[in-house]
């Protein structure tokens, strides 16, 4: 008898970042963890991808970005694609743009460097939240990981 194998598919995560380091290491990362990656170099490549029909399972989104920074890009891309989940990632761990962050829509918000555990965390929680809202017991706010920097 043939054992039966589940498939699963590895989550999407699209990096946005206009630094090729960064987008090097994040894809580094990711792929270890065996996420699939996807880059875009600002936030207007980001949104013409959404706009095409990509759909992401997480997006990875720099503060900083020339043209359109992250926090604008937040706000379009949740007008295209609502409920999409997004982590805003930045060497600023200014509290006033992390309450931003949150009140646009943002899952999480993390300070680079970031460490993998954070990250990980970060991706996991976006990816698997509570199935019971009320219930914390299990979940830890990933607006706590805006410390990472060490």
């Amino acid at each position: 008898m043939l054992a039966m194998r589940t498939c699963t598919i590895a989550p999407t995560i699209l990096l946005v970042d206009d630094s090729p380091a960064m987008l090097k290491y994040f894809r580094t990362v990711l792929e270890l963890y065996s996420y699939r990656v996807h880059a875009a170099n600002n936030g207007l490549e980001a949104l013409r991808r959404i706009r095409d029909g990509f759909i992401p399972d997480v997006v990875l989104l720099d503060l900083q970005m020339p043209h359109l920074d992250g926090m604008q890009t937040l706000k379009y891309l949740l007008k295209l694609r609502p409920g999409l989940k997004v982590i805003m990632c930045s060497a600023l761990g200014d509290p006033e743009k992390v309450q931003q962050a949150r009140s646009l829509g943002a899952q999480a918000y993390l300070t680079k460097p970031v460490q993998h555990l954070y990250l990980t965390a970060a991706l996991e929680t976006c990816l698997h939240p509570p199935s019971n809202p009320n219930d914390t017991s299990s979940h830890v706010d990933p607006f706590t990981f805006v410390s990472a920097a060490q």
